[in-house]
Parts: C-alpha cells; structure tokens; sequence
C-alpha cells in the first residue's frame, strides 16, 4: 500500500506541474524555483513533515521535497551555528542528493550515446 500511495502522489504532483506548464506561459526554471520555494514555505509552516510521512517517497522525491530538505538543513545549521548556519545548512543537508544526481548522471553520460538533432 505504502507503493500505491507514494506512486499516486508523486504521480499527482508531477501532473499538477505538468498542467502549470501547459497553462501558463512559466518557464520551466521559474517551475522548478516555485516548487523548491513551495516546499520550504510549507515546511516553514509545519504542513510538510506530516505530509510526508503519510506519501513517503511519493512527496520526499520532487522538488518540493528538495526545499523541504534544504529549510530543515538551515533550521538546523542555524540552532547549531547561529547567523552563519543560514548559508551551510542548505549545502549540508542537500550535498547528498545534489553528489548522486551528478554522479548517476555521468554514469549514464558514458554509457548512453545521444544522437543529436542537425
């Protein structure tokens, strides 16, 4: 069930961007932007942490997940080292996941051979 349910969601909110895409004249940067800062503002208000624990991956994967990582990275930098915790905790807490998508995607840069358009 825990599957099901993590599939249905981030299904859902990458459905939900899509169709912000296809509606709206956003560039998929200011997307992406929109969502990490989504993530933040809900963690900042408390909303994301329990919605989480009910989707699991489903809600932890996206880019929302992303600003939900980096406002706990800051939070806790800033309990730990004050003022300058502002500008570590984001790189601490995302380094993890940023380091794996470069190295898988190298990975997969070397074994794939794309056939670029004339």
């Amino acid at each position: 069930m825990d599957y099901l349910i993590a599939f249905l969601v981030g299904g859902g909110i990458c459905a939900l961007v899509q169709i912000l895409m296809e509606k709206t004249k956003l560039m998929p940067g200011r997307i992406m932007v929109l969502l990490v800062c989504s993530g933040a503002v809900l963690s900042a208000a408390g909303l994301y942490e329990p919605f989480v624990d009910w989707a699991g991956s489903g809600a932890s994967v996206p880019l929302l997940g992303f600003g939900n990582v980096l406002f706990k990275g800051v939070k806790e930098a800033v309990d730990m080292e004050g003022f300058l915790g502002i500008f570590l905790g984001g790189f601490k807490a995302g380094a993890a996941g940023c380091s794996a998508a470069l190295i898988f995607g190298y990975i997969a840069s070397l074994i794939v051979n794309p056939k670029m358009k004339k």
